[in-house]
C-alpha cells in the first residue's frame, strides 16, 4: 500500500435507543405520556449532528487573513460555493490505486489502457442512497443550485451565506488577505452535519480553508542586464538588454537538449496551465514576448474568466510552457479562488481535458489543511492519472520549512501539498552551478523538497529513497525534523533559482522572475512534447508520469550539488547527491534522452 488510506467506508447504520423503545411502546400500547416522551426523544435523535474535520484549526483569523462580520441582509443574498466530497468504499480506492499503477507502469501489460469517464465512474461507484441523502439535505434547506460531477463523488453547491450557516451550524464571516487584498467567505467556527449526511460525506470543501497566497519572486533588473558571459544564448534580443543574462527559451533549449530532431506535431496533443487569485494573461504581452523572443506563444482555449490583464505568475507560466512547445494547443484555466476541488471538479466533467497540466500553487501539508482534504484531493489526482492525464505541481519556494517556517523552539520541516502527494509529479528548482554558464546545475536553496507526513513511500521510488538515506554524503538532518517513512519529493527539477532569473514579459515590461513556478511549466512542456511522440506513433499518452520517470533515471541530468536549506534553521536541509535526492529528485530533463526512452515504450 502506498497510501495511508482514510476510512472511506460508510459506518454501519446506527439504531438509536429511542427508536427501539418507541417500537416497543407502540406494540404494548403504552400511555400517551410515555409516547410523547419517546417522540421527543426520537426528535432529539434525528437532530443529532456530527462535528466534521476535527483535525482542522478553524478560526476567525489566520496568518495574513483577517475577518469581519457580515450583515444579515447581505447573508441572505451573497453566495459561496462549497463541495460535498462523498465517501468512497476503501476497497474501491484500493482498486483505483491498483488500476492507476497498472495503466501507468511501462512494465505492466495494461500500460496505456487508460479509462474513460464512464469506466472510471463504474470503478468507484457512489450509491444512489448516498447521493439522495445529500441532495435531500440541500433541497430541504431551499438550495436550488447544486450538481454532482460525472463521477458522482463531488456535489458542488452554491448557497447563500444564510443557508450555509443553517446547513453547517456555523458562522460565516468575510475574510480579507492583508497583503494581496483577496476576499472570500468562510466559516469562522467548526462546522457539523446531520449524522445521516456525515455518514456519506468525508468533508465539505471550501467552507473552512483559506489559501496561502505567495508572492512570486521578482528579481532586480540588474540580474537580467548583467553580461558575465558572452556565450550566453539569448533568443529574446527583440526585448533589448533586459534578457541578456536571464533564462530565456534559447537557454532552456540548449541546457535541456530540446532540438528539432524529436519535434513531432501530433493531432490530439494538448497541455494546460491553471491560474488563481487574479492571475490573468494578456495577449498584448504574449505578442511582445513572441516577437521579442522569436517564438509563437498563443492561448488557444480559456476556461473561466478572461480579463486580459497580465499577472506575473500567469505570464511566466504561459510564456514558458508555450515557448518550448508552440506546436501544442494551450488551455488556460482560471479561478478567482485557489480551490483544488473546483479545479478537479471541472476536469472530472471533461472527457477531452488537456493531456498535461502544470500547476504552480500549493500549501503546506500542515497548513490548515486536514487529512480528509489531503486524501480526497489525492483520490481525484488518482482518477485524473487513470484517465491518462499528467499532473505536475511545483514543489514550493520555501525550502524544507514551508510557508509556516520550521518553528522557533521545536524545529520541524513542513512538506508541501500537493507536491508531496505520490499521485502527481513534483517539480523542484535548480540554479546553474556557475552563474551564467550553461552546464551543471545545483539545488536551489529555496526549492521545496523533503518527505510527506501523510503518505508512505510509494513502490516506484522505494529503492532510490533507501539508497539516498544510506549514502553518508547525504549528511541527513536530525531525524526528529522530518518523517523517515514518508513519500519523498520532488521527482524531477528544472531551472528556477535566482542566479539567472527567467526573462518574463508582463504589463508592458520585462521582469526577472524566479521560483519552482518557472520549473513546473518548463518540465510540463517537455513531457507534453514527449506525448507528441507517442500520439504520432498511434500510442496513448504517457499519463501518470512517475513510474516512467523512475524507470529512466539515465534520461535526466543528475544534480549533485546544493542543499534546499533556505528559510531553515541551523543550515539544515536536504543535500543533493548522486542519484535521487529530496532537493532535485532524479535531476533535470534531457529531452533527447527522454525521447529515446519514450520511443522504446510499448
Amino acid at each position: 500500500k502506498q497510501q495511508k488510506l482514510p476510512n472511506y467506508s460508510s459506518p454501519t447504520p446506527k439504531t438509536h435507543p429511542q427508536t427501539a423503545a418507541r417500537h416497543s411502546a407502540l406494540k404494548t400500547s403504552c400511555t400517551m405520556k410515555v409516547l410523547a416522551a419517546l417522540f421527543l426523544g426520537a426528535m432529539s435523535a434525528s437532530a443529532e449532528r456530527v462535528t466534521m474535520e476535527n483535525d482542522v484549526l478553524v478560526s476567525d483569523t489566520y496568518r495574513n487573513w483577517v475577518s469581519s462580520e457580515v450583515a444579515a441582509d447581505t447573508k441572505a443574498t451573497e453566495t459561496m460555493n462549497v463541495f460535498f466530497m462523498m465517501k468512497h468504499d476503501a476497497d474501491d480506492i484500493k482498486t483505483l490505486e491498483e488500476t492507476l499503477f497498472a495503466v501507468s507502469d511501462p512494465t505492466n501489460e495494461r500500460y496505456g489502457q487508460h479509462l474513460s469517464l464512464d469506466e472510471l465512474k463504474k470503478l468507484t461507484p457512489i450509491s444512489s442512497d448516498a447521493l439522495d441523502t445529500v441532495t435531500s439535505f440541500l433541497t430541504d434547506a431551499g438550495v436550488k443550485a447544486f450538481k454532482p460531477n460525472h463521477n458522482e463523488d463531488i456535489i458542488s453547491a452554491t448557497v447563500t451565506l444564510e443557508q450555509a450557516e443553517y446547513l453547517f451550524d456555523t458562522e460565516i464571516r468575510s475574510f480579507e488577505h492583508t497583503k494581496a487584498g483577496a476576499n472570500l467567505y468562510r466559516a469562522s467556527q467548526a462546522y457539523s452535519l446531520p449524522e445521516e449526511v456525515a455518514d456519506v460525506v468525508s468533508f465539505v470543501g471550501d467552507l473552512v480553508r483559506v489559501p496561502a497566497i505567495d508572492k512570486i519572486r521578482r528579481v532586480k533588473g540588474d540580474s537580467l542586464r548583467g553580461n558575465s558571459n558572452d556565450d550566453w544564448p539569448n533568443s529574446c534580443t527583440g526585448l533589448g538588454a533586459a534578457c541578456k543574462n536571464g533564462v530565456n527559451p534559447a537557454v532552456l533549449n540548449q541546457r535541456y537538449n530540446i532540438t528539432d530532431a524529436y519535434n513531432t506535431v501530433a493531432e490530439g496533443n494538448s497541455f494546460a496551465v491553471a491560474e488563481f487569485q487574479g492571475q490573468y494573461y494578456d495577449d498584448k504581452d504574449l505578442t511582445k514576448f513572441s516577437e521579442g523572443c522569436n517564438v509563437n506563444v498563443t492561448v488557444d482555449h480559456v476556461v473561466g474568466k478572461d480579463e486580459q490583464e497580465g499577472g506575473v505568475e500567469a505570464m511566466l507560466d504561459v510564456e514558458y510552457i508555450g515557448a518550448l512547445s508552440p506546436e501544442i494547443p494551450l488551455t488556460f484555466y482560471y479561478q478567482a479562488e485557489y480551490s483544488l476541488l473546483n479545479w478537479a471538479t471541472g476536469l472530472s466533467n471533461d472527457e477531452s481535458a488537456p493531456l498535461v497540466h502544470s500547476v504552480s500553487y500549493g500549501n503546506d501539508e500542515a497548513q490548515q489543511t486536514g487529512a480528509e482534504y489531503i486524501f480526497s484531493c489525492s483520490t481525484q489526482f488518482m482518477k485524473l492519472g487513470t484517465r491518462g492525464l499528467s499532473i505536475l505541481f511545483a514543489s514550493g519556494d520555501q525550502g524544507v520549512c514551508g510557508r509556516e517556517g520550521c518553528g522557533l523552539i521545536k524545529h520541524k520541516f513542513h512538506p508541501d501539498f500537493p507536491a508531496a502527494c505520490p499521485y502527481i509529479t513534483a517539480v523542484g528548482g535548480t540554479d546553474f552551478l556557475e552563474k551564467s554558464v550553461i552546464g551543471d546545475e545545483k539545488a536551489w536553496t529555496d526549492g521545496g523538497g523533503g518527505f510527506s507526513d501523510h503518505f508512505d513511500i510509494p513502490d516506484f521510488q522505494s529503492d532510490v529513497v533507501a539508497k539516498y538515506k544510506a549514502d553518508p554524503s547525504a549528511n541527513l538532518p536530525p531525524q526528529q525534523m522530518w518523517n523517515n517513512t514518508g513519500r519523498g519529493y520532488p521527482d524531477v527539477a528544472a531551472l528556477g533559482g535566482e542566479g539567472n532569473p527567467y526573462c518574463v514579459q508582463v504589463d508592458g515590461m520585462t521582469q526577472g522572475v524566479a521560483g519552482t513556478s518557472a520549473s513546473c511549466p518548463v518540465t510540463a512542456s517537455i513531457f507534453a512534447k514527449l506525448n507528441g511522440i507517442r500520439l504520432a506513433a498511434g500510442k496513448p499518452a504517457l499519463g501518470f508520469l512517475n513510474p516512467f520517470i523512475y524507470q529512466n533515471p539515465q534520461a535526466f541530468n543528475d544534480v549533485t550539488d546544493g542543499k534546499n536549506s533556505g528559510g531553515g534553521v541551523g543550515g539544515y536541509g536536504f543535500q543533493a547527491i548522486a542519484g535521487w535526492d529530496p532537493a532535485t529528485g532524479l535531476g533535470t530533463p534531457n529531452y533527447g534522452a527522454l525521447a529515446e526512452a519514450v520511443q522504446a515504450l510499448p
